[in-house]
């Protein structure tokens, strides 16, 4: 919407809605901060100590970047969820919904 952002964006045929491979959008710097927590309503972020580092130039700027490889096996697999792909914890409401949908997460 805003600012620069290269994101790579393609169709699941599982879910049947497009698919986030990458997020590349260049993020953080203290103007490009501050537009987007003035966007976003969320001006209060600047109290917390990430926030406060970032506009006093202690912590050095960064970029999101990179794809995501579970994301690219979730489509090279034809997978539903990211849980089929990569092992993490996963709230059992959430286990629960995906096995009523036969979609089994890994443990």
């Amino acid at each position: 919407m805003h600012g620069l952002n290269g994101d790579i964006l393609v169709w699941n045929p599982v879910t049947r809605r497009r698919h986030e491979l990458t997020s590349m959008g260049i993020r953080v710097n203290p103007e490009t901060l501050k537009k987007q927590l003035e966007m976003t309503g969320q001006l209060d972020f600047l109290k917390l100590p990430y926030h406060q580092a970032i506009m006093s130039g202690e912590i050095p700027l960064c970029i999101g970047g990179g794809i995501g490889q579970s994301r690219t096996y979730m489509i090279l697999l034809k997978k539903a969820h990211l849980g089929e792909c990569s092992v993490t914890v996963w709230p059992k409401i959430l286990k629960d919904m995906c096995r009523r949908k036969k979609i089994y997460v890994l443990e």
